[in-house]
């Protein structure tokens, strides 16, 4: 009886847990990505490394090289890298749907995990499509992690988010931002070092373009 009663649960536990299971390890894009992410860019906002374009660079080639094309590396391969340089605002865009045009309803997750290494503490705004210019945005702080790898988990609940003090309060509430997000802003005043190796919004997969 016993063996019968682990083994229903066993089942169970994995026709509740494959969805979420799948979704996490949904494939890479054709074309160089980060969970499915494609869209990591230098916005040219700030001195940064590289200045503009992709941030996107194979883990094992040159820090701040980035890749040119489709292919060349295998799954789970790239990092978004980039370099603030100095004492100044500083902005790196990732657009949530791949495309700038793109919104995407967070509403039901209820955070994200975010795997990364920075040098210094910093900002990342949820932009929406609607108000996606200005620095007067809502943000949460995402902490230095002393140029080692970790991965933290960011709610998404409206209390986690605030503004800026110096890039002013958002005209718009925070459930326009949530609710169609264009994408997600990293700013920082100081010299950082930054790498992104993962990025999970559990109830969202980006759609590959």
């Amino acid at each position: 009886m016993r063996r019968l009663i682990v083994a229903a649960v066993a089942v169970l536990t994995t026709l509740v847990l494959s969805p979420a299971i799948a979704e996490a390890h949904a494939r890479e894009c054709a074309t160089p990505s980060i969970d499915r992410y494609q869209q990591w860019l230098a916005s040219g906002e700030g001195t940064t490394l590289p200045a503009t374009g992709s941030m996107l660079v194979p883990i094992h080639g040159s820090a701040f090289s980035p890749v040119k094309g489709g292919g060349g590396a295998a799954d789970g391969e790239y990092a978004a890298r980039i370099a603030f340089v100095g004492d100044e605002w500083h902005v790196a865009v990732l657009w949530l749907g791949n495309q700038f045009e793109a919104q995407v309803d967070l509403t039901r997750s209820a955070g994200f995990w975010l795997t990364y290494s920075a040098t210094d503490d910093l900002w990342v705004q949820l932009r929406p499509a609607s108000h996606w210019s200005g620095g007067a945005q809502w943000a949460t702080a995402i902490p230095s992690t002393r140029g080692r790898l970790v991965t933290r988990f960011f709610s998404l609940r409206p209390e986690a988010w605030t503004s800026v003090p110096e890039l002013g309060e958002p005209a718009h509430p925070y459930s326009v931002a949530r609710g169609a997000a264009r994408g997600l802003v990293f700013v920082g005043k100081t010299a950082n070092r930054l790498d992104f190796r993962g990025l999970h919004v559990p109830r969202y997969t980006p759609p590959c373009l």
